[in-house]
């Protein structure tokens, strides 16, 4: 159920191109939602779009991953075991700001008389670019040219070219280059989604200095006492004569260039920008990095940062690009938009995850600080499978991030009189941060979801090290919280049943049984065991060291896979579908009829608990547990499921329409699967969800490649296993794209009556194509016909997909 239909930017401003986001004209109507598509980052430091010259502003922002202030989180009514401290993510010193003046008159975009405008995100390139060519009211005209660019391979840079000329005439400008921080913070104005406003300043000044043209800012914060350098520098070319100066103060600093500028000489800056933070060392040593981060800026040039740059990102499009073609003889539009909106999506990915080692990637990305830049379970079920495809040392990196705040999981379970470890459902330092226990912290399922992309990441790329060691731990503390979690009881046939959870859907609270939570906690209590007996069995030393470091006994193993074996699955007999929860069926349905489009989504017009009395859904819950976990499923149990709960999905969240496109693809609704792609392919560029101006949904970007492999070209990877069921929409004549697989690489192309696989670069790779094996050897294409896909209009009828007589979904994987 879908209520706001995107809103796609009108083209003749920004026109579709296969690999720019383009804006041709100074759009004041969409600054904001553009501040916000125009960011750049790398994964550790991210500045949104906002023009160099600091103004027209809507939301500035300079933000670095795990870089927080924390808050204490207070309650009305005190509770035991409750989160006590908040954390959210710093707006940092603005480094961004170059201001230009001519004839003593400011460039201000606004008032300008703009005879040309073109801004671009170049996502070949890796840069923010803008071409102007500005009038002043005495007739001189002024070429403004700037490049800004994050670099992907200096995790510490960003760079700015600043390219000025006066073209029919001389006259004096000043250009002001300047770094600042600003106090002041927005407030949430109600909206959960946004971030915290504190009334005290956060950054406190510890350090500051100008040497020449180089100006060195430190600051920590006020209560979680992180350090921050900031240093910028710079590069000054013209032939035409000029001086500067150069001043600063604890909160302020700038290089001030003035210049008796020549017609048709131009004038260059190059700043250099670099942030470097700490939650333990000193503010002097991160501003002894500053300049060393400086020094070799300098010493290697902008030209040189753009190569890097664009290699970088060569070689990511060689192992990430999603190429879609239509039909040649009547080109669309629309394909030219869908072929650019999937880059642009992926590039920001990209740019939320390259360089994010010792941390996550935040809700929003570096693109804003709404949902307090704090990590999710969405970082392991709507990324990491992307990642692990295309970008495996990105995926363990996020892995390795979860590794090591364990012992902080091990205490939250404490906290909250469990066993072994529990994650937080959102956190930047490990601590669990959700001040509403009902939503948040009740999301036990982030411990499986965890468990269930490690398994995912181990299977794909074969990295058995990092099962050996991290992997393993990580297996046994979740076990251990599920198997303290739930009990054996007797209402059901004593079978395993788990109380008092919520699902990924946070419209159905602090329930008990929640499907999606038992069928996950099962395959994290059974792949626990499995580690631990393949330990055991076939690394001894491994497990000797598993057992020092857990305390393990033998004994727990065999109670996980008796909780396992015996998990309660509630199923109603009448409907043939899962049941949400226990009590899902009792509840009365929504009044979807009389509820206005303006009143969603509902988290914002309704009391939590008038949306916990009703069968209404926020996110997919059981249609994700069936594409997440299809094996367990049968077709006839997926068509059920997915008939009854589809209708009752509200759209309020941008992670469910990719899953529900996925989902539809694969049971045959394809034109429903098609309409749900649209929505989640422009979650952002078409701004469905309306609140862009508040960040990228970058989990619903990774979404978008989903929907791709797993929903248009039907790729299912059960336990390692690769196989395709292809069905493309009616507009898409061909898909093609990459993928890694323990080291090797495959191409997979998939045309209207045929498919082609080719192990590019391997030894040999088994996979399925609509049920048929098929042995691939390295450089031999394979091509295979395709069936004709059955389409089914939403009444439920029996599956193309033959029912298995031996399906036995309780049944443990090989």
């Amino acid at each position: 159920m879908l209520h706001h239909e995107p809103l796609i930017p009108p083209r003749y401003i920004y026109p579709p191109e296969p690999w720019r986001w383009v804006e041709k004209q100074f759009y004041p109507k969409l600054l904001v939602q553009m501040e916000t598509l125009f960011s750049t980052a790398n994964g550790y430091l991210g500045m949104r779009g906002v023009f160099e010259e600091g103004s027209p502003v809507g939301q500035n922002g300079t933000f670095i991953n795990g870089f927080y202030e924390s808050w204490p989180i207070v309650y009305a009514e005190e509770a035991y075991g409750f989160a006590r401290t908040g954390q959210t993510i710093v707006n940092a010193t603005d480094s961004k700001i170059i201001r230009l003046y001519v004839d003593d008159e400011p460039f201000y975009l606004p008032t300008a008389n703009l005879l040309n405008f073109e801004r671009s995100l170049d996502m070949q390139n890796g840069t923010l670019d803008r071409e102007v060519l500005w009038q002043t009211p005495s007739g001189k005209q002024v070429s403004i040219r700037s490049r800004r660019l994050v670099s992907f391979e200096h995790r510490h840079l960003a760079t700015i070219s600043y390219e000025v000329t006066i073209l029919n005439a001389k006259a004096p400008i000043v250009i002001s280059s300047e770094m600042h921080y600003d106090a002041s913070a927005r407030a949430s104005e109600g909206d959960p989604r946004l971030a915290k406003g504190f009334k005290e300043r956060v950054l406190l000044p510890e350090h500051y200095w100008v040497n020449d043209r180089r100006i060195i800012l430190s600051h920590i914060t006020r209560n979680s006492r992180m350090t921050l350098a900031c240093g910028v520098d710079h590069e000054f070319e013209t032939q035409s004569p000029y001086s500067y100066e150069s001043q600063c103060s604890e909160d302020d600093g700038k290089v001030v260039f003035s210049v008796d500028a020549q017609p048709g000489v131009p004038i260059r800056l190059v700043k250099y920008m670099t942030y470097h933070t700490s939650d333990h060392f000193p503010a002097q040593e991160l501003c002894e990095r500053a300049e060393r981060t400086l020094d070799r800026a300098i010493i290697h040039g902008f030209d040189d940062l753009l190569v890097s740059q664009r290699q970088y990102l060569d070689d990511f499009w060689d192992r990430s690009d999603l190429r879609i073609e239509g039909d040649p003889q009547h080109p669309s539009d629309t394909i030219e938009l869908m072929q650019q909106v999937l880059r642009f999506n992926l590039f920001h990915v990209l740019q939320a995850s390259a360089r994010s080692e010792g941390g996550g990637v935040p809700a929003k990305g570096l693109t804003s600080h709404a949902y307090e830049g704090n990590y999710f379970w969405d970082m392991e079920i709507y990324l990491q499978p992307f990642l692990t495809y295309t970008s495996p040392r990105i995926a363990k990196n996020l892995l390795l991030f979860r590794y090591s705040i364990l012992d902080k999981a091990r205490q939250r379970a404490q906290e909250v009189n469990q066993d072994g470890a529990l994650f937080p459902w959102r956190t930047i330092n490990g601590e669990e941060a959700s001040a509403y226990y009902a939503a948040g912290t009740a999301q036990y399922h982030i411990n499986a979801d965890i468990i269930y992309a490690l398994k995912k990441y181990v299977d794909v790329t074969g990295d058995e090290e990092l099962l050996l060691n991290e992997g393993a731990e990580m297996s046994v503390e979740t076990a251990r919280m599920w198997y303290s979690l739930g009990f054996f009881s007797k209402r059901v046939a004593g079978q395993f049943c788990i109380h008092g959870v919520t699902g990924p859907d946070e419209y159905n609270a602090v329930v008990n049984n929640n499907t999606y939570t038992n069928l996950m906690a099962r395959e994290n209590l059974w792949y626990a065991a499995s580690t631990v007996e393949m330990l055991r069995d076939r690394h001894p030393d491994w497990f000797i060291a598993l057992v020092d470091k857990t305390k393990l006994e033998l004994s727990e193993v065999k109670n996980w896979r008796k909780a396992a074996d015996n998990m309660y699955l509630p199923f109603d007999e009448r409907l043939k579908i899962h049941i949400q929860h226990d009590t899902f069926l009792d509840e009365k349905v929504w009044d979807f009829e009389n509820t206005p489009p303006d009143k969603y989504p509902l988290l914002l017009h309704f009391h939590p608990l008038v949306i916990y009395r009703h069968q209404v859904i926020k996110q997919a819950d059981i249609v994700l547990a069936m594409f997440l976990l299809g094996d367990k499923f049968s077709p006839e149990q997926k068509r059920h499921n997915f008939d009854y709960y589809d209708p009752l999905t509200t759209g309020d969240s941008s992670l469910s329409v990719s899953i529900q496109s996925i989902v539809s693809a694969e049971i045959g609704y394809l034109e429903q699967a098609t309409e749900y792609a649209k929505y989640a392919v422009l979650m952002d560029l078409g701004d469905v969800a309306g609140n862009v101006k508040d960040g990228c949904h970058i989990a619903a970007m990774g979404g978008t490649w989903m929907v791709a492999v797993y929903g248009f070209a039907g790729m299912r990877d059960y336990n390692g296993h690769l196989s395709f069921h292809p069905k493309l929409p009616e507009l898409v004549k061909r898909l093609r794209f990459p993928l890694t697989i323990q080291g090797q690489r495959l191409e997979v192309d998939i045309q209207e009556t045929t498919a082609t696989y080719l192990l590019q670069r391997g030894t040999q790779l088994a996979i399925s194509h609509q049920g048929k094996d098929i042995q691939l050897l390295e450089g031999i294409p394979v091509t295979v016909e395709q069936k004709p896909v059955l389409e089914l209009k939403g009444e439920l009828i029996k599956s193309d997909i033959p029912s298995d007589p031996t399906f036995n979904p309780n049944k443990q994987d090989d």
